[in-house]
């Protein structure tokens, strides 16, 4: 494993909620991590408890992750160590309903 894997899978392994984006939970800079922020408030979570990686900063990190998924995009969101998926993933679970159950299980 690379020191970029290494270190994206001691991320996802630490955080609850954890959320590789383009910019920031208060300044998302672009229109699907700002939409997958927007999801995870609907769900009741705060954003000050998401842990979000800033791929903008880090292009090992930003190619990174999407092998670490194998998954092609970003936004990604992890819960619990799990790979749940993007910001269209995220939209089809929340009005489902088991986007809620998954980040507040019973």
């Amino acid at each position: 494993m690379s020191d970029t894997q290494q270190r994206i899978d001691t991320l996802v392994k630490s955080s609850n909620v954890l959320l590789f984006m383009k910019g920031t939970a208060s300044f998302p800079q672009c229109g699907f991590s700002g939409r997958a922020i927007q999801i995870l408030k609907a769900c009741g979570v705060d954003p000050k408890a998401v842990v979000t990686v800033n791929v903008l900063e880090d292009d090992a990190i930003r190619q990174g992750i999407k092998e670490y998924s194998q998954w092609p995009t970003i936004p990604q969101l992890y819960i619990k160590g799990e790979f749940i998926g993007g910001s269209d993933i995220m939209m089809e679970m929340y009005e489902s309903g088991e986007l809620q159950q998954v980040l507040n299980p019973a």
